[in-house]
């Protein structure tokens, strides 16, 4: 429950509070002008104060970081937890609030003095007392991760902001609220298992990396990825092979230092050999000549040279002519001669050959033996080549291995989501059996004022899907501006019954004129009085503010509104007629 809204701004209007309704009017004088509406009177204003004082975001954007108001400080008087509470707060040090407490050791987190100020707590703290102390959420360690009630979604749907757009549609606080957040945050209020919701959005999350997984896939972003697991496990199994051959290959490797120097060496008996081998071609050919050549020297017949003698002594005069037997040895000499010639050449050549294969034997028998070590050994740098070989198999199995994994997600995630989606949608309904009791007195508070505010009631329902729990509001007419607007005030009553019922909740629901936009007078009548009437059942303030023009004067018999309207009155024909007193 609220007591004051006050501010060290000397010209802020400060606001007392009284339980049950509180009407602030923003009225319209004589001297305002057409372009002098109340939208700048500061009603909607008191509402982003009270969000400002309990934890709300000062971004740059901020009416508290405007250079007029950053310096001084908003304060609110209100109860929390049974305690009067007093807390301050800043733009200019919106990190923390001030608060004025007096007794606060049962408080989760405690308020510290600092550097003399008074105590304060961050605004992260403050946000976690209050939504302690208000809505029992745990504190600190305590908490339940990520995607689960918090203060700022909850108090939201209790002091519902034009800014945010608020407005437009019961289900929903703001516009930008998320669907998780929007559903944990109901449940939660109504009652319900809203960890239920919490784990639909992980799996929301999933199926969302799962759909841009595919999608890369598709596209061939990640890569020569294969989507078919089969296929990922086959090349698999061909690369790990490899990879374990020639890790035993590895295993078994002896490095020989001179490798190299060997290797080298038994090219160069190879080429020594080879050219042993060719001169011995040649001499072989050469022994061959000389042996025909042997075998076909003689001397010419006797009778042959006495032949060409006597042809001789005929043409030649007797002077020249020798005798005959001095010509026969003269051509024995030349033959003898000649055959000596030639069994010399050969004899060379046979001796030549011999040698040169004696030298070959030793060459191969060297050969033989480098090429045996070269065969059992290795070189250092083929050894390097296979530890590259090796990393780069390594690392090629893991690719696979984990190219694999997803293709095997791929295939199976959505299945195992889809029946993880329904296994959520049995909870959320088991849940609502289970829970019948709050989920009946929904309907029924729902409905109840509803009728008090048009012969055709509202229905509230609430269905269980594999979506999550889907709150719908079913009433004739509801395209209609002005009785969507009566659904939020009947929904927000109905949270506030709720509330009241299981003792949770800040104590106060605020409505600015917005919400009665489009609304027929007699509705807007009616929906006073029920939230007076609620308001004091409950034991809970219900804070509206409106234009003069808008209050209606047909109400409901025995309802006196007057009675509920705030003494301080805001106008926008003056320059201090405004909440904060100033123009910024």
């Amino acid at each position: 429950m609220i007591h004051e809204v006050f501010s060290t701004l000397p010209s802020f209007k400060g606001l007392r509070f009284q339980p049950g309704l509180n009407v602030l009017i923003a009225d319209r004088t004589d001297t305002s002008t057409d372009r002098q509406t109340r939208n700048r009177a500061g009603k909607s204003s008191l509402i982003e104060v009270i969000h400002f004082l309990l934890g709300a975001k000062a971004d740059k954007e901020s009416i508290f970081r405007n250079k007029s108001l950053q310096e001084f400080k908003f304060g609110l008087r209100f109860e929390v937890g049974g305690q009067e509470v007093t807390a301050q707060r800043s733009g200019s040090e919106s990190s923390r609030v001030f608060i004025d407490a007096g007794d606060a050791s049962a408080w989760p987190v405690k308020p510290k003095a600092k550097n003399g100020d008074a105590p304060s707590l961050s605004n992260e703290d403050w946000k976690e007392l209050l939504g302690s102390t208000w809505f029992e959420l745990p504190v600190g360690e305590a908490s339940n991760g990520s995607h689960q009630p918090t203060l700022r979604s909850l108090i939201s749907y209790f002091a519902r902001r034009e800014s945010a757009k608020g407005f437009l549609e019961p289900v929903r606080q703001s516009e930008e609220q998320s669907k998780w957040d929007q559903q944990v945050a109901l449940s939660y209020l109504v009652g319900l298992d809203w960890t239920v919701a919490q784990r639909l959005e992980q799996v929301r999350r999933q199926e969302k990396a799962l759909a841009e997984l595919r999608k890369a896939a598709k596209e061939g972003a990640i890569g020569a990825f294969i989507p078919k697991a089969s296929e990922l496990q086959t090349q698999l199994v061909l690369v790990e092979t490899n990879a374990d051959r020639v890790r035993k290959t590895l295993e078994s490797f002896e490095v020989l230092p001179e490798y190299h120097e060997l290797e080298r060496e038994a090219s160069q008996l190879t080429l020594k050999i080879s050219s042993l081998v060719d001169e011995n071609t040649l001499d072989a050919q050469f022994l061959e000549t000389m042996e025909s050549a042997l075998r076909d020297e003689s001397a010419p017949s006797e009778g042959a040279v006495e032949k060409v003698y006597v042809e001789a002594g005929v043409l030649l005069p007797d002077t020249i002519l020798k005798r005959l037997e001095e010509v026969r040895g003269f051509h024995r000499s030349v033959v003898s001669n000649r055959r000596g010639y030639l069994q010399n050449e050969i004899t060379g050549a046979r001796d030549r050959i011999r040698k040169r294969d004696q030298e070959k034997a030793g060459y191969d028998q060297r050969r033989a033996e480098i090429m045996r070590l070269l065969r059992s050994k290795g070189a250092l740098d083929q050894f390097q080549q296979l530890q590259r070989e090796q990393t780069r198999l390594d690392a090629a199995v893991e690719s696979l291995k984990q190219r694999f994994r997803a293709a095997q997600q791929l295939e199976s995630s959505k299945v195992d989501l889809d029946i993880e989606r329904r296994q959520l949608e049995s909870r959320l309904r088991t849940n609502l059996q289970e829970q019948n009791t709050r989920v009946e007195a929904a309907i029924r508070v729902f409905e109840a004022i509803s009728e008090s505010l048009y012969e055709d009631a509202g229905n509230l329902v609430l269905t269980p899907t594999n979506n999550g729990l889907e709150i719908a509001i079913k009433i004739q007419g509801q395209r209609s501006k002005g009785i969507q607007n009566m659904q939020i005030f009947c929904f927000d009553m109905m949270l506030m019954q709720l509330c009241a019922d299981r003792n949770i909740g800040p104590g106060f629901v605020i409505h600015d004129s917005h919400l009665f936009d489009g609304v027929d007078e007699r509705q807007v009548a009616g929906a006073l009085a029920v939230g007076a009437r609620k308001a004091e059942e409950c034991g809970w303030q219900y804070i509206v503010t409106m234009n003069s023009d808008a209050m209606p004067k047909s109400l409901p018999d025995g309802f006196d509104l007057m009675s509920h309207v705030l003494p301080v009155r805001l106008t926008d024909a003056r320059e201090d007629g405004g909440l904060f007193g100033i123009r910024f």
